[in-house]
């Protein structure tokens, strides 16, 4: 979750800083893609989780 919040923390503030300075859309898009990278991350991890607690019946 730590590394989740790392990357949500980077990502807005990519954003933030390509959005106020002029000329900087790269950052805006780096963020974005950032931001996609994390949301990916959050969803694979609960899915992997989601997996191992099904319990075994025999």
């Amino acid at each position: 979750m730590f590394f989740f919040l790392i990357l949500l923390s980077g990502a807005i503030a990519l954003i933030v800083i390509g959005a106020v300075v002029d000329g900087m859309l790269y950052l805006v898009s780096t963020g974005v893609l950032l931001l996609v990278v994390a949301v990916l991350y959050l969803m694979v991890r609960s899915v992997v989780r989601s997996r191992r607690r099904r319990p075994t019946v025999f």
